[in-house]
């Protein structure tokens, strides 16, 4: 076995994040997949997008914030960071949390500092080089000389980045074939792509459209055969033995056999939905939920709660992949969707209309507004389910959150970014104390020209200079747009912002003016503050 320098998938990284064109990025990426032993291509193909092999690994992003110098010679490969990355997320139990930090520090002790930059990345979920799935499977493509349309539908149908590299670099076409659309075995979700409004949604779906509600649940994938019920999440982890109440529902459907998209939501006694965090810390448990009190979901769901005064999720489906032996991915949607209707009870159904222009588009937008859910997702009815992929057949609109926050702290850079000052540090101010609260991160939104400015505008600003990190005064107010505020050990304040993305810069506010926690607080809870 030759085995590659993880230093060299470093240098690879880096290549990519300061290559602007697709064909470059590709080449390179093809490069790095050749170089891989057989042995290592499941892992090294996951680091060259971004994502380690192991999905829970303990590492948390304060674990990351101390961390040995770097060695000055590489000695580091691709085998041996999985498997001291595999050591790692097997920790558990007592004094788990002191092996696992003496285990990430010896680590890092042995990598360069390059390798350090990669690998911190890897644990954070933070890769940003441009290397998607897309650019991934054309690479992968390159690589192995299959047709790019034999990666892709592959990796449609695996859900796996790594197994569809692993299949190609030993089995070429013939093995990829051997994906097909296998019930137990999770996909990759269709997405979606966002719009400030309907008629803009409208503009790319095109009319007639359809309109369905979107909730602001977790996505789930629930898949049946006979007895036999897995439910996934849309990064395709199993939570079967988390969400009974889904699996009774689905039980009591007449086919034998089923693949169902959807969401899982809370509700309330009213039947409106619950704050997100509500749902999705329901779904991170392994409780029985309760029946007390709630009296607006479906029998079969109510039959799977206990006595234990937990949030009940109740799950909305809106598309049908497989149906008693027929897969439905390549058909169009209105088949999709009439298939669904007859398959499942309408209790259970995301709310759906028809519409053929603006008008009625935002009345179902401002219907879905008023009964307390997220939006609503536009959708072409004669499209395909596009697994993995966020094409132009379904987009979402969003009623847009913004706050005005402090900037705390900017990272350095990496890659296209290097040199520059690029994640922000965000806070809100507590009146109580006059000091400001960390509600995360983010380098969303962030033009070159603001990247010039905001160098400049914090190293101006530095109190502290480090190698990763400059600390600034808390005088620089910035504009972010978010979807919601999420219960968060990572922060102080307990919380953090959903998908925050910079808007613009306050220079026409002070410190002072930023908005509260308090404010903060009273979106998680959905009150209006004191």
């Amino acid at each position: 076995m030759r085995c590659v320098r993880f230093l060299d998938l470093a240098a690879t990284s880096a290549a990519v994040s300061a290559t602007t064109g697709r064909r470059a990025k590709v080449e390179l990426l093809a490069g790095a997949l050749r170089a891989l032993d057989p042995a290592e291509v499941a892992a090294g193909s996951g680091y060259l997008a971004g994502e380690l092999r192991q999905r829970q690994t303990g590492v948390g992003w304060a674990s990351l914030r101390e961390l040995p110098p770097p060695a000055t010679e590489p000695t580091l490969t691709v085998s041996a960071v999985d498997a001291a990355v595999d050591e790692i997320a097997a920790v558990h139990g007592p004094g788990s949390q002191a092996r696992r930090r003496q285990l990430l520090v010896a680590l890092f002790a042995v990598a360069t500092a390059d390798e350090q930059r990669l690998l911190v990345d890897l644990f954070r979920g933070e890769l940003r080089q441009g290397a998607q799935a897309g650019l991934l499977a054309d690479a992968i493509a390159r690589a192995t000389e299959v047709p790019v349309a034999t990666v892709r539908r592959a990796l449609l149908l695996a859900g796996d980045l790594r197994a569809v590299a692993v299949a190609a670099r030993t089995g070429g076409a013939a093995a990829l074939a051997g994906f097909g659309l296998q019930v137990g075995r999770p996909l990759a979700p269709m997405l979606a792509q966002s719009a400030p409004s309907v008629d803009a949604a409208l503009a790319v779906t095109g009319v007639p459209a359809v309109v369905d509600v979107k909730l602001d649940g977790i996505r789930i994938q629930v898949h049946r055969s006979g007895d036999d019920i897995a439910v996934f999440t849309r990064s395709l982890d199993e939570i079967t033995v988390r969400v009974p109440e889904v699996v009774a529902a689905v039980r009591a459907l007449p086919a034998r056999e089923l693949v169902l998209d959807g969401e899982a939501i809370g509700l309330d006694t009213a039947g409106r939905p619950l704050p997100f965090p509500q749902t999705s810390s329901r779904a991170a448990r392994r409780t029985t939920p309760s029946t007390t009190g709630v009296t607006t979901v479906a029998p079969a769901v109510l039959a799977a709660a206990g006595t234990t005064g937990e949030t009940v999720l109740t799950p909305y489906f809106f598309d049908l992949l497989h149906l008693d032996g027929d897969d439905l991915i390549d058909l169009p949607g209105r088949q999709r969707w009439a298939a669904l209707a007859g398959a499942v009870d309408e209790s259970l159904l995301v709310g759906r209309v028809e519409v053929d222009g603006p008008e009625q588009a935002g009345a179902a937008f401002a219907a879905a507004l008023d009964a307390g859910q997220e939006g609503v997702v536009v959708k072409a009815p004669d499209a395909p389910y596009d697994a993995g992929r966020r094409g132009a057949a379904w987009v979402k609109v969003k009623p847009r959150h913004t706050l005005d926050l402090v900037v705390l702290a900017v990272e350095w850079g990496s890659g296209r970014r290097e040199g520059w000052l690029s994640n922000l540090h965000l806070g809100a101010r507590d009146p109580r104390t006059g000091e400001f609260v960390m509600l995360g991160k983010t380098f969303k939104g962030l033009t070159d020209e603001l990247l010039r400015w905001q160098t400049e505008r914090f190293l101006g600003l530095a109190v502290e200079r480090g190698d990763w990190v400059v600390r600034v005064r808390p005088e620089q107010v910035v504009e972010i747009a978010f979807d919601g505020v999420l219960a968060s050990t990572r922060y102080p304040g307990g919380m953090a912002l959903r998908f925050a993305r910079v808007l613009r810069y306050r220079h026409d506010k002070s410190a002072a003016e930023a908005d509260t926690i308090d404010t903060v607080r009273a979106l998680h809870t959905g009150r209006a503050p004191a």
